[in-house]
């Protein structure tokens, strides 16, 4: 029987404050808003959880070239981002022309059981608008 997460007041704390944004932050700019709240806690106990939240599928990562960033994640499906470059909108996509194309590849090198992530990095409209 797989160990049961503790849910303490801390990892509400995190939860809550992910839920309410709606970029993907680092773990360094979310212990910031919270302790900008009032929330006391490290930033170690920030890094853990957010890596237990990703594990259980509370929190969709995104890894950049220098830090990983987490952002709450509304559906239990498999999905793709949407992510704009400039203001960090993220828009969840469900791409089954992504997932043909994955299974395709996977399947031409003799692959199986294969998992993947894909991220589309792009400038939304309201971005686009305002460098106009």
């Amino acid at each position: 029987m797989p160990a049961r997460t503790r849910n303490t007041a801390q990892r509400q704390a995190i939860s809550k404050r992910l839920e309410e944004l709606s970029v993907f932050v680092s773990a360094q700019r979310l212990h910031e808003e919270l302790a900008r709240g009032g929330t006391k806690i490290g930033l170690a106990t920030v890094y853990r959880t957010l890596q237990t939240l990703a594990s259980d599928g509370t929190v969709d990562t995104l890894r950049t070239d220098s830090e990983i960033l987490y952002r709450y994640c509304g559906t239990d499906s498999h999905h793709h981002h949407l992510v704009c470059r400039l203001c960090g909108k993220t828009v969840e996509v469900a791409g089954s022309q992504i997932e043909a194309w994955a299974n395709q590849i996977a399947s031409e090198a003799g692959f199986v059981d294969v998992e993947h992530t894909v991220e589309l990095m792009g400038t939304c409209a309201s971005c686009a608008a305002n460098r106009s």
